[in-house]
């Protein structure tokens, strides 16, 4: 996310996750990272002002904070890190006025730690094979779940017509779940080559590529009032 908001390598390179930051995370929990089982913390933190703390910013007004994820082996669910994450997500969901976006590692971790409750809207993103298609379907199931209102689905790498027939056809076989939006984004070899900038998608002559019109149908669904986008694909 820090490459995609257009942070310099240096200073991306340099930010520290909430989950390892040691004294924040004994701060608010009472307990260090890493402490080890059978002990007391607490497990519903106070973390709003997380943002005012930690938060970079980056260009356009975005602010950008890095959560963390699991850090350390067999260490379960229940520990300091994760109770705190769990606190800064939902301190961040009650913000008014601002629009959060929660960038997540592949998987569906955060849904079954409810990290992600409180949103209106959830993007899945799956590449055009079965297993990316079953477990695309899978997130979704557990983010209806949780009470999120609009679910999307973008389908990323589709490289020809063929492969556009077979992604559609593993949907509907795993039971055509409401997405509030479904678009199929073409592959494009200069977003590969470019990785992980985003550069290529900002130049004025990518504007009228295939992958662009689809990404522009996927903002347009985002944005538009939860309830009121008619299923499409782009």
């Amino acid at each position: 996310m820090p490459y995609v908001l257009g942070l310099p390598e240096a200073q991306a390179r340099a930010l520290v996750p909430i989950s390892r930051n040691q004294a924040y995370v004994e701060e608010k929990t009472g307990a260090g990272p890493g402490s080890g089982w059978g002990l007391l913390f607490r497990l519903n933190p106070d973390a709003g002002d997380a943002v005012e703390r930690f938060a970079v910013a980056a260009p356009d007004g975005v602010q950008l904070m890095v959560m963390g994820t699991t850090v350390q082996p067999a260490t379960g669910c229940l520990c300091p890190e994760n109770a705190l994450l769990a606190g800064v997500a939902e301190a961040v969901a009650l913000r008014r006025g601002e629009l959060i976006l929660m960038d997540t590692q592949a998987g569906v971790e955060h849904f079954g730690r409810a990290l992600a409750r409180g949103f209106q809207h959830a993007l899945v993103v799956a590449d055009p094979t079965f297993n990316g298609i079953q477990v695309a379907a899978h997130s979704a199931r557990l983010a209806q779940g949780l009470g999120i209102p609009a679910v999307h689905l973008a389908v990323n790498r589709v490289r020809d017509a063929g492969e556009r027939a077979r992604a559609e056809s593993r949907l509907a076989a795993e039971g055509a779940f409401p997405f509030a939006s479904v678009h199929l984004l073409p592959y494009d070899e200069s977003l590969r080559a470019a990785e992980p900038g985003v550069e290529p998608l900002l130049a004025p002559a990518a504007a009228d590529s295939a992958f662009m019109q689809a990404l522009e149908g996927l903002i347009a669904a985002l944005l538009s009032p939860t309830g009121t986008v008619p299923p499409c694909a782009s």
